[in-house]
């Protein structure tokens, strides 16, 4: 039979409260740093998962539902959304006429350029500040 976990200590809490509130920063700094380029956070969650999707230039509407971690419904109602703003656009596969390639536009080059840079910008002001807690430290020791 397995042994319980020990109990979490302070030190643990303190732990993940931090990581949750550098995270958390962070993510309101995308917001607030999308809507001031005219654009929604989940919409440049969508450019930067197409762009960097991996092996390719575009994704599918599942790879990208994933990629969000959302309704497939939802992304393609982001994707239309998207679309008219003229950040994306649709084509049928060459390889496959059943899917759909989501890919970017120029515009959407260029948007996502932008807000990269500023992102990365951020999260290297957050270096040393914003670190990944190492649960194998959470042993219950004091």
């Amino acid at each position: 039979m397995k042994e319980p976990d020990p109990p979490l200590q302070k030190k643990d809490f303190e732990t993940l409260a931090e990581f949750r509130y550098q995270l958390r920063r962070f993510l309101r700094f995308s917001e607030e740093v999308t809507r001031r380029h005219g654009i929604t956070h989940l919409q440049y969650l969508l450019l930067l998962h197409i762009k960097g999707f991996p092996g390719r230039e575009w994704a599918t509407v599942g790879e990208l539902a994933e990629r969000l971690q959302a309704q497939h419904h939802g992304v393609v109602a982001l994707i239309t959304r998207c679309e008219k703003l003229g950040l994306v656009e649709r084509s049928v596969s060459p390889h496959d006429k059943r899917q759909v390639e989501i890919r970017l536009s120029r515009k959407g080059e260029e948007c996502l350029e932008r807000l990269a840079r500023l992102h990365r910008a951020e999260l290297l002001s957050l270096q040393g500040k914003f670190t990944v807690p190492d649960i194998r430290s959470f042993s219950g020791e004091d």
